[in-house]
C-alpha cells in the first residue's frame, strides 16, 4: 500500500479519517460543548485564511452595519439575501450584502437605500467594521464573524449549518433562525434581537478578545512539530533494500 511504499508501518486499526495519535480541532473552544476530550485531541482555534481582495465601501452613515454573508454553495435563489434586504429596508441600519458569486452578474433584487449589494467581498477586511453578520451558518463564516466581534444571525441551509447555528445560540453570541422562518419578518426580528441584547454583543466581543490572544496556526504547527519529535523513529523511512 501507500504507507509501505513510503517506508511507514501499517496502521494497527482501520483508519476512519481521525487520527488516534493527534487530532487538531480547528474551531473556537467557545463553540464546543463541555466534554472529556480524548488525550490526543487539541482544540487549537480556527485556522482562517482567505485570498487577497479589494476593500468594499459600506453604505455611508453611522448606523449599525449588518453584513449579509450567504453560503457559496447553498441558496441559489438568494432567499436569505432577499429576505434580509426587505426585512431591514426601513430599520435604522446599514446593510452590506454579498451574493458570493464572484464575477457573476448581480441578481434581480430590490436594493433599498440603506443597502449595497456586491458579488464578492473580503470578510477579513469587512467584518471588523460590522455589528451583525447574517449568514447560513457555515463554519468558516461563523468563526470569522465571532473572531471579529460580530453578533451572528444564522439561518441554516444544509450540512453542518444547523449544528453550527445551534452552537452560536448555545454560546450566547447570536441568534439561530430556523430555515422555515427565513422571511423578511423573521430576519428583521432576529437582527433586532442581536442588536438590542447587550449580552449577545458582549459575548461576541469576548470571543474576539480570546481569538486576538490565541494564534491558532502557530498552536497547530507547534503541536504537529512536538508530535513529530516524539515519534521521529516512526516517520523515518525504512532503509533502501
Amino acid at each position: 500500500g501507500t504507507r509501505e511504499r513510503l517506508g511507514l508501518r501499517p496502521l494497527p486499526w482501520e483508519h476512519g479519517g481521525i487520527s488516534r495519535q493527534l487530532c487538531l480541532v480547528a474551531t473556537l473552544p467557545q463553540l464546543e460543548y463541555p466534554r472529556a476530550w480524548p488525550e490526543w485531541t487539541r482544540v487549537v482555534g480556527p485556522l482562517m485564511w482567505e485570498p487577497p481582495a479589494e476593500e468594499v465601501e459600506p453604505p455611508p452613515g453611522d448606523d449599525p452595519l449588518v453584513l449579509v454573508a450567504p453560503s457559496t454553495s447553498q441558496d441559489r435563489r438568494h432567499r436569505l439575501l432577499r429576505a434580509t434586504l426587505e426585512g431591514l429596508a426601513d430599520l435604522p441600519v446599514r446593510v452590506l450584502a454579498a451574493t458570493n458569486r464572484r464575477g457573476q452578474s448581480l441578481p434581480d433584487v430590490a436594493v433599498p437605500p440603506n443597502a449595497r449589494v456586491v458579488d464578492w467581498l473580503s470578510y477579513a477586511r469587512t467584518m471588523p467594521s460590522c455589528d451583525v453578520v447574517v449568514c447560513h451558518g457555515g463554519h468558516g463564516t461563523v468563526v470569522r464573524a465571532l473572531s471579529s466581534g460580530c453578533a451572528v444571525v444564522a439561518c441554516p441551509a444544509a450540512g453542518d449549518m444547523n449544528e453550527n447555528a445551534a452552537r452560536v445560540d448555545w454560546t450566547g453570541a447570536g441568534v439561530r433562525l430556523p430555515g422555515r422562518f427565513c422571511s423578511p419578518r423573521g430576519v428583521r426580528l432576529a437582527v433586532q434581537r442581536a442588536l438590542a441584547d447587550p449580552t449577545i454583543r458582549a459575548r461576541a466581543r469576548e470571543i474576539a478578545a480570546w481569538t486576538a490572544t490565541h494564534d491558532a496556526p502557530t498552536t497547530a504547527a507547534t503541536e504537529i512539530e512536538a508530535f513529530a519529535a516524539r515519534h521521529e523513529h516512526t516517520f523515518r523511512p525504512s532503509p533502501a533494500r
